[in-house]
């Protein structure tokens, strides 16, 4: 896997702070600006400006304070649904949803719509952990199916779908609807383990919740072992040679629709040592389209070639005329790695002991572009033949990987010649 060069000395807190400080022009109420930009304050500041008083509502009257109070919770349920499924936060919502309902009709519609939209996608959250769940279960080592029931495994990718670009679009169905099931809290719960703003006191008495991001994680690699074990299975070398070939033509289709999610888990399983090993077979492969992928996804320079085309993609997406030219699925682990590196580069407090929101505000912005990025239907068809077959289907583990590597292609020195003989003794009982 390429590795994201740390680059938290762009965010050095000391430097990056400072600057904040000595640009903070206007101060109102403990509050700082800039240009009309929240750039730092007290949380005490902060809490008396948002909290409604005399001031802000000269008339206290609930029915001038509902429409604010409604906004509020349409917005945060909408934004934030999974805050939800803790017992006491809906018991509040609906409390509060009483109150504002109790007021006009025209509220009580609202709150109605707001609650039953809710309750919709906390159903439909559920119905897909389960399936999530059903799909791990039936998830299997392929190398024991090949040892229990060889009939079985008689086919491969090409056989279920024998065009690279369907194929492209099958994965690019998948990363959508998981993308889809990642609420914004979950990039907060990944990485806060206590109060972001008290380092003594602990925020959350459970577990942080991010199953969805983490089962998106899981699909990366998942997709990387698949592409691994394909390309190991076929005895021939020709075979193999076009299975390659099929996955580079894959692996490209995906970067012209801007699915480079699939396109580095692609190219991540083609660059498995099991698979790289195999020189025989790689003579046989043009491998000019393969170079140029590389290079786009190269890892250095922080990944400049893939941030320069993410950029692109993002910028067609803003204009586009069409679903197709909306789709930006990004390179997630980098993404969720370039969101730890802020997070941990800044201070969440400034020197004075004011709130660092210029940080905050920096991470609301990468994550608010992603969560614009994942409410884009996929509008290619679905093949549930090979949408079954890319989630489902048996795949190798690392050792039997390198086993089906090795009796492809014999061992090439004596590391690798002890380390067949022991696969081929603990996976095959064979000596």
């Amino acid at each position: 896997m390429p590795q994201t060069p740390p680059f938290s000395a762009m965010f050095d807190s000391s430097g990056y702070n400072r600057n904040l400080y000595q640009s903070a022009e206007d101060s109102c109420g403990g509050l700082y600006y800039h240009d009309n930009n929240l750039l730092s304050g007290s949380l005490e500041a902060l809490i008396q400006h948002l909290v409604p008083n005399v001031d802000y509502y000269p008339d206290s009257q609930i029915r001038k304070i509902a429409p604010k109070i409604l906004q509020l919770l349409t917005e945060w349920t909408e934004t934030f649904p999974y805050d939800f499924r803790d017992e006491r936060m809906m018991r509040n919502l609906k409390d509060l949803a009483h109150r504002i309902a109790s007021g006009e009709e025209t509220y009580r519609k609202n709150v109605q719509q707001m609650i039953q939209c809710l309750i919709r996608k906390l159903a439909a959250l559920s119905q897909y952990e389960e399936v999530l769940a059903k799909i791990s279960s039936t998830s299997a080592d392929r190398l024991t199916v090949l040892k229990t029931k060889p009939q079985s495994i008689q086919r491969d990718i090409i056989t279920v779908c024998s065009d690279p670009y369907t194929l492209a679009q099958q994965l690019t169905h998948i990363e959508l609807e998981r993308l889809n099931y990642i609420g914004p809290e979950e990039f907060v719960q990944a990485f806060v383990q206590k109060d972001p703003l008290d380092n003594d006191k602990s925020c959350y008495s459970e577990r942080k919740k991010t199953r969805n991001l983490e089962a998106y994680v899981e699909w990366f690699n998942r997709l990387s072992y698949l592409v691994a074990t394909e390309i190991c299975m076929p005895v021939k070398k020709k075979h193999r040679a076009r299975m390659i070939e099929y996955f580079i033509d894959v692996a490209r289709e995906c970067f012209n629709i801007g699915n480079f999610n699939s396109l580095m888990a692609i190219i991540s399983g083609m660059n498995m040592s099991p698979v790289s090993r195999l020189k025989k077979t790689w003579a046989k492969v043009k491998t000019a389209k393969f170079d140029v992928l590389e290079h786009q996804m190269d890892p250095s320079s922080n990944f400049y070639n893939y941030r320069t085309a993410l950029r692109g993609a993002a910028q067609r997406s803003l204009t586009a005329h069409s679903s197709r030219e909306k789709i930006v699925i990004p390179f997630f682990s980098l993404l969720i790695k370039d969101i730890y590196f802020l997070n941990e580069g800044c201070a969440n407090r400034l020197p004075n002991g004011h709130v660092n929101f210029e940080k905050f505000w920096e991470l609301a912005k990468q994550v608010s572009e992603f969560m614009t990025w994942k409410q884009v239907e996929c509008p290619f068809d679905r093949d549930r033949r090979i949408l079954q077959y890319l989630l489902t289907v048996p795949v190798f583990s690392e050792d039997a990987l390198y086993l089906a590597s090795y009796e492809s292609e014999g061992p090439e020195n004596h590391i690798e010649k002890d380390r067949w003989k022991s696969l081929r003794s603990s996976l095959l009982g064979r000596v």
